[in-house]
């Protein structure tokens, strides 16, 4: 799942090549071999992406021994599991680790331990290749994503030094339920997989990938969904990143946006200049006296998706309420629209701040992303796409402002849901990177990302990933 262009550190000219990857423990006796002579960096960066996007199965000498879509498979696709589930592969016992190293399970009720999983992503987990930016993600971000409901304990990996007992290595999953066009699986979301810059020649990353995999599969897990800004074999769909300035002067200082040759600085602030309030009337922030609205009205428009987290109401308080949470350390910001009574819409963003490197003037960029939202536009007047279009329009218009009024830089924004259908018109810019989303041991045809074969923005290609990953 995802440090993808993976969040790009929301800069417009930079593609963050890690990623987050699982291996289920069928095939281990196979992949062992693979596996030594991977590095961390051939497990982070998967292999070079080829223009357009192709490779011999040769080529990935890691993924040529998983249960994935074969990129030299021409056949039929049959839907569903690759490999059937087989728990008596399972190995009880953690994988061994050389010498100075031992298993940790991070216990994230803990600050100490939150504080540790901070401290180890913050300084090596996902960075530019400039070194101008370094997500700085929160210990009130962490909780939000690896604490969702239905988190375990064991799913939180980690690598200590045996006499330091410093943090050196760590990789996450949650659990959640996945509708696959029409099949729901049991399904984890591996993410943040990260490993100390000067320990990535003792290959721990494979480590951690069949690790993780070992205890997903120990409960009887044996699907999961990631993201990567490489091609590996072989995507199910694939999105690009577009951004929005919001604060134009300040992401020209800190190098993230630049004055184009045939403009002036006066002209872009006038081009990106919001209201100081929402347009629409009706706009709130969404509380929990909402949630019954709201959810359904969420779950109708999903519906409409052919892949999509499907949420129960613990879930979905999780992931969209932010109830009590201090100002500073807010993470999730949702609204609602309500007219004469009755909330007819929803849109939300989440925030991850980066750290600015080497700026006299900034120390840090606050990046808005945009997160769930549904309308009863269309169900009040049938499937009509220039009545939503107009509605979303209204909608993320009022969500820009609303951010920026709250103190963000820039908006980021992917090409799935019916996102094409407004952002070139609310002035987002096309990012360099894309983000490609993988199933592992599940095989499915190639579902639309919003975007053409030369991945620019393509309104007839909506509606393929409706799940929004961190």
């Amino acid at each position: 799942m995802s440090g993808q262009e993976q969040k790009s550190n929301g800069n417009t000219t930079k593609e963050d090549a890690t990623q987050q990857e699982v291996m289920p423990s069928s095939s281990v006796a196979k992949a062992d071999e693979a596996l030594k002579n991977l590095s961390v960096q051939e497990i982070q960066k998967g292999v070079t992406t080829l223009p357009n996007g192709a490779k011999d199965m040769s080529a990935h000498k890691f993924w040529s021994t998983q249960p994935v879509p074969r990129t030299d498979d021409t056949s039929e696709v049959k839907e569903g599991p690759i490999e059937p589930e087989d728990p008596s592969r399972v190995p009880k016992e953690p994988y061994p680790l050389i010498d100075g190293f031992e298993w940790v399970t991070m216990d994230l009720t803990d600050q100490k331990e939150i504080d540790d999983v901070y401290h180890l992503l913050y300084n090596n987990y996902v960075e530019d290749p400039e070194a101008m930016f370094r997500f700085n993600y929160s210990p009130s971000f962490l909780n939000w994503a690896l604490k969702s409901p239905g988190w375990k304990k064991e799913w939180h990996i980690g690598i200590r030094a045996t006499q330091s007992r410093k943090l050196l290595a760590f990789i996450s999953a949650v659990p959640m339920r996945l509708r696959i066009k029409t099949e729901t699986v049991k399904c984890a979301e591996v993410n943040f997989l990260c490993v100390h810059k000067k320990l990535r020649a003792k290959r721990m990353a494979p480590v951690l990938i069949r690790e993780v995999t070992r205890r997903v599969n120990l409960v009887s897990t044996w699907q999961a969904i990631y993201t990567a800004g490489v091609y590996l074999p072989t995507p199910v769909s694939t999105c690009r990143y577009y951004h929005r300035s919001l604060n134009w002067q300040k992401l020209v200082d800190v190098g993230f946006s630049r004055c184009p040759p045939n403009s002036t600085p006066s002209r872009q602030l006038l081009k990106f200049k919001l209201p100081s309030a929402p347009l629409l009337s009706g706009v709130r922030p969404m509380k929990r006296g909402d949630v019954a609205v709201v959810m359904p009205l969420l779950k109708k428009y999903l519906d409409t998706m052919q892949m999509a987290q499907e949420f129960d109401e613990e879930e979905f308080n999780h992931w969209m309420l932010d109830e009590g949470t201090p100002e500073a350390e807010k993470v999730i910001f949702p609204y609602v629209v309500e007219t004469n009574g009755r909330i007819t819409d929803f849109f939300s963003f989440y925030r991850i701040e980066s750290t600015v490197i080497g700026n006299a003037k900034h120390d840090t960029l606050r990046c808005a992303y945009l997160f769930y939202y549904a309308t009863s536009a269309v169900s009040d007047k049938g499937d009509d796409k220039a009545v939503l279009k107009k509605r979303l329009n209204e909608l993320m218009h009022d969500a820009l402002i609303l951010a920026k009024k709250a103190g963000f830089d820039v908006f980021n924004a992917l090409t799935l849901l019916d996102n094409p259908l407004f952002l070139k018109e609310q002035l987002f810019g096309p990012g360099d990177g894309r983000l490609n989303y993988y199933l592992y041991n599940y095989r499915t045809s190639t579902l639309p990302g919003g975007i053409d074969a030369e991945h620019n923005i393509d309104v007839g290609k909506t509606r393929g990933v409706g799940i929004v990953m961190l």
